[in-house]
């Protein structure tokens, strides 16, 4: 994270920090996408990319969450972090026990057919 790093609204109400690398990396993806101008890749672009915030952690590693980005996810005093792959996300402790109490069952269940395993 020495190259910089942001956090913008996630899926699901969360946030999502990625670095600087990451987000080029998205917006190249978003660029090949095919067709690029209709409204939903208009809205999709404005909603990741309008809501970035550049952050830089204080000496102890705290940042400060925007009032916009706090509001979005319902952060109010309990918070999870959840490293996710090239990301990590940032949910309010109560909406993230109750999505992983929704599917949790559903990800025990999930098929593995043609996805990599982790065992």
């Amino acid at each position: 994270m020495a190259d910089g790093m942001v956090i913008k609204k996630g899926q699901e109400r969360c946030i999502y920090g990625l670095t600087m690398n990451r987000v080029a990396e998205q917006s190249a993806a978003m660029a090949a996408m095919a067709p690029s101008d209709t409204a939903r890749a208009r809205m999709a672009a404005r909603m990741s990319f309008g809501s970035m915030v550049e952050i830089e952690p204080d000496k102890t590693g705290r940042i400060t969450i925007p009032a916009s980005l706090r509001e979005y996810a319902g952060l109010d005093r309990d918070v999870v972090i959840v490293g996710v792959d090239t990301r990590f996300e940032i949910w309010d402790a109560t909406n993230w026990e109750a999505y992983v109490a929704e599917l949790e069952a559903a990800y025990a269940d999930l098929e593995s057919e043609g996805m990599p395993t982790l065992s």
